[in-house]
Formats: structure tokens, sequence, C-alpha cells
């Protein structure tokens, strides 16, 4: 079974810094009206993208990546079971399916998507 690259997201403390960044160096379009508080970016190939203003409290700035499942539960048991931590348990993201994401073994976080 393949568990591609999916989609992607940046969390930001600045969206309007951001955007204008990455649509300069790399020609990225961005579309803040289809999911509130989600910018969806179009990077002109798959996998797609996302950027988020990152929230309150948090470390700082990073980038996620998500793995296609077909059983998030199943796979976040086996990722616990490995000695993953959950950070996010299975969370419904409307007309996408389900997102979980968990912290590997050395913290690396991971974000797994069950299309839905």
């Amino acid at each position: 079974m393949s568990n591609p690259l999916c989609h992607f997201d940046f969390l930001t403390g600045d969206p309007a810094k951001f955007q204008a960044f990455y649509g300069s160096v790399f020609g990225w379009e961005f579309d803040d009206e289809s999911m509130p508080g989600y910018s969806l970016i179009n990077a002109g190939t798959e996998p797609t993208g996302g950027m988020a203003k990152m929230p309150e409290g948090s470390p700082g700035a990073c980038i996620n990546v998500y793995f296609q499942v077909n059983d998030i539960e199943t796979t976040l048991k086996k990722a616990e079971e490995q000695g993953a931590k959950v950070l996010v348990p299975k969370t419904q993201i409307p007309n996408v399916g389900h997102i979980a994401l968990f912290a590997d073994p050395e913290g690396i976080p991971i974000g797994i998507l069950e299309p839905g």
C-alpha cells in the first residue's frame, strides 16, 4: 500500500508577508475565500497546500506535511505502538475528509489525511 504525500501547510505569524514572499519567489497563488481562516495554495501541481496564522502560544512558524492513509485510527494506533505521540486526534475537514497529526519518536510532526 502506498501512502503518498498529499498535502502541505504552513503556520505563519504574518500571513500577508508569507503570501507576498512565496507569491514572488515561487509564483504561488492563494485562495483566501474557500475556507475561512485558511488560505489554499495553488502551487501549480499536486500536492495541494495551505497556510494559516499560527495559533497563540505556538512555538514558531512551521510547515506540516500530510500523507494519505486509508484509515486514520489504524494508522494512529500503529504510530503510537511504535512510540509516536498523537498531537491532533482525528478531525473532520468539511469536503475533504479527516486529518490527524502525531509526533514521531524523535518529535517530528507528521500529518495524515483520510480522504472522505
